[in-house]
């Protein structure tokens, strides 16, 4: 019998045909988008340039093998909370008020940066450095240290989330929170502690939901949650009662995407008038053009590119390759499901953008990063086939 150590092509080219056509979805999607009347910026040509940078983003990243990923995962985490902080305190001439939100830095010739886009994928390299640490220095799992691990993945992502919620970025705190509870669930942590802590948790959603429904003034008093961040809720439940309001743009959105019906109205034929409809609202653009069949391509899409990061994370024998894949699937999922779901009427309008289609450039070079962790996973870890003979 004789084995026989072969590596595979150290180029993902599957992930780069889905990112590629993902590409091409969005440039044809904004394209049309800003042609719309209420639109004088060229987006098309700016997110073709932030494509072009997100390239770059992806080129660097791809030489880091996980040891150096490993070693750079504290100091970037401390990067993105020091940005964050400097983000709260900064000038408006530095950081202005967009939308009600301090979420973003001013920069010249570039527009703006928003940093809490970044720090998603510093979290994902920070909780998959504690995971692979924790279970090298725990060998022998306990209750005691099963419940450590899970404070120290906490704490990690509690610190950038309370920052954001200052923002207050509500969108961006909840990827934090699905991310944190990816890779809580394949941690290792036991379900003898997950099970209670989610059924608490899932009860207190429901409470809050009950008192955003029926007593929102104790949630503006005691937790200082806005007077907006309510219509979303309420206009979400029923955007007709509200469609001239906070319910506009769901409304539109339904119109929109309903009245492609089944292939779509043709490219460039779109009759109904939709704010963002080339950032957040994006997907609206897809269906009404595209309609069904169209809209289905893009999902068939995503669920191609996860699959395609599932099978990544399952074929590296590297604990901390595989978790960070498992962070990048949990943020990348929370992303499609939220801003297709917003659209449809099915989620809370949240202003999460769709991953690599939606107009703008932090959100693309996030996404980039994470995509660019994916590829230096493909890149350095070898898959090896046994052969035997007479």
């Amino acid at each position: 019998m004789s084995t026989k150590n072969t590596s595979t092509s150290r180029l993902d080219y599957n992930l780069i045909l889905i990112l590629f056509l993902l590409f091409l979805a969005s440039c044809i999607s904004i394209y049309s988008a800003q042609k719309s009347g209420q639109y004088i910026d060229k987006f098309l040509i700016k997110q073709l340039v932030w494509y072009f940078v997100g390239t770059g983003i992806i080129a660097v990243v791809i030489h880091f093998d996980s040891d150096q990923l490993k070693k750079l995962s504290w100091y970037v985490y401390g990067l993105g909370i020091s940005l964050l902080l400097f983000l709260i305190v900064a000038p408006a001439s530095i950081a202005p008020v967009i939308n009600g939100a301090k979420s973003w830095f001013k920069v010249p010739g570039m527009g703006s940066l928003q940093p809490s886009e970044f720090v998603k994928v510093f979290i994902i390299l920070a909780l998959a450095r504690v995971i692979v640490e924790h279970h090298q220095k725990y060998r022998l799992k306990t209750i005691q240290s099963d419940f450590w691990l899970m404070i120290k993945m906490g704490l990690i992502t509690l610190f950038p989330l309370v920052l954001v919620m200052q923002q207050p970025d509500l969108g961006t705190s909840l990827v934090f929170i699905s991310i944190f509870l990816g890779m809580l669930f394949i941690s290792g942590v036991s379900w003898r502690i997950l099970v209670p802590i989610f059924s608490v948790g899932t009860t207190l959603v429901a409470i809050i939901f009950y008192f955003v429904l029926w007593k929102p003034e104790i949630l503006e008093k005691y937790l200082g949650v806005k007077e907006y961040q309510f219509g979303r809720i309420y206009s979400w439940l029923d955007p007709y009662n509200y469609q001239s309001t906070t319910g506009f743009q769901l409304t539109r959105s339904l119109l929109a995407i309903g009245s492609g019906e089944t292939t779509g109205k043709g490219y460039g034929q779109r009759e109904v008038y939709l704010p963002e409809s080339h950032s957040d609202f994006i997907f609206s653009v897809v269906g009404e053009e595209f309609g069904f069949i169209g809209a289905s391509i893009l999902i068939s899409l995503f669920f191609l590119l996860i699959y395609q990061i599932t099978k990544i994370g399952m074929e590296t024998k590297n604990d901390f390759y595989t978790y960070v894949c498992v962070g990048v699937i949990s943020m990348i999922t929370f992303h499609v499901f939220q801003n297709i779901g917003m659209t449809i009427g099915v989620l809370p309008i949240t202003g999460i953008p769709l991953p690599f289609v939606s107009y703008g450039g932090s959100s693309l070079w996030g996404n980039m990063l994470a995509i660019g962790l994916i590829f230096s996973i493909r890149f350095h870890y070898k898959k090896y086939m046994f052969s035997t003979s007479e």
